[in-house]
């Protein structure tokens, strides 16, 4: 809820209120992108990078909500999509440290293919959903004339999808510990309901 509802009134507000000139949107819909990529970098807590992840698509929202607010509104409609599938999946995993990640196959073992994907997505990786608004978002500024901020935008989003390929590594790449209670999790406690992660994540691919 704190990173993705409280953002619609915002973001309401701001469209309300929004100046003739989009300067003053541009510049902080583009230091929010720089922010929240350079932010989660070093961090190892999940809630940490979960919460530069937001600032991060803040500043995508911000960047194209003077010039295209229904697509504005796309971007945030997908982007709760594929934070819900995200936290469902951490919720059911009880993960929150990026080195326990490793032992996310032990408890839930479909999980160990689905979350990356849903982490590729948030990162905008072609060609999941994620890369869809970012596509869109980036040949809007091309066509109002702003080539070279799309161009600064699709970089800056380089350090977001840094520390999402890095989770996915974490997730995907990692040997678990390989001890009786690495293992113990889904041997004792096998039923899991797994359905709506199941759907959530297949409307993000």
């Amino acid at each position: 809820i704190l990173s993705t509802w409280q953002k619609l009134a915002p973001l309401y507000l701001i469209y309300q209120i929004q100046p003739n000139s989009p300067n003053i949107f541009i510049a902080l819909g583009l230091l929010s992108i720089i922010v929240g990529g350079w932010g989660g970098f070093n961090q190892v807590q999940l809630r940490k990078i979960l919460a530069y992840s937001s600032i991060a698509h803040l500043g995508w929202m911000i960047l194209i909500l003077s010039f295209s607010p229904p697509l504005a509104l796309l971007t945030i409609l997908i982007y709760l999509l594929m934070t819900f599938s995200l936290f469902s999946s951490f919720m059911l995993t009880r993960t929150t440290h990026i080195n326990s990640l490793s032992t996310t196959w032990a408890k839930i073992p479909i999980l160990t293919v689905s979350t990356p994907l849903i982490l590729l997505s948030l990162g905008g990786l072609p060609p999941l959903t994620g890369f869809m608004p970012k596509w869109l978002i980036l040949q809007e500024l091309t066509k109002q004339d702003l080539a070279p901020l799309a161009t600064l935008a699709a970089l800056s989003s380089l350090f977001s999808l840094y520390f999402y390929l890095r989770l996915s590594y974490a997730m995907t790449l990692t040997m678990p510990p390989n001890n009786p209670a690495g293992t113990l999790p889904w041997r004792l406690n096998p039923q899991h309901n797994t359905f709506l992660m199941a759907l959530t994540t297949t409307s993000t691919i």
